[in-house]
């Protein structure tokens, strides 16, 4: 069952955790979330995941509260919806997160 992980650094204080599993050439397991540092921590601001049996997406807070949106997708598509989410709008998620708008 090949598994992948790796964090990407997108800024000194912005990162990218990436992780699935596959098995036969399907993703039976994902999480892809965007991380920023702040007050000296790592705080998750947004991960898209199939926990629960369904693919979904948590935006967090700064206080750590999170919102749950599903998404109806399968889980080779969310792996790949998530990844490219996060590629190009994570200046913005972190700009908004920092501020106090997200989610």
């Amino acid at each position: 069952m090949p598994e992948k992980e790796y964090l990407i650094l997108l800024d000194f204080d912005t990162r990218k955790r990436h992780y699935h599993v596959s098995r036969a050439g399907k993703i039976i397991k994902f999480v892809v979330q965007l991380e920023v540092k702040t007050e000296g921590k790592w705080k998750e601001i947004l991960r898209y995941d199939c926990a629960h049996d369904f693919t979904h997406r948590d935006c967090y807070n700064l206080k750590g509260e999170s919102r749950k949106k599903r998404l109806y997708l399968d889980y080779e598509d969310a792996l790949t919806y998530a990844d490219e989410d996060i590629n190009e709008n994570w200046q913005t998620y972190r700009e908004k997160f920092l501020r106090g708008d997200f989610p």
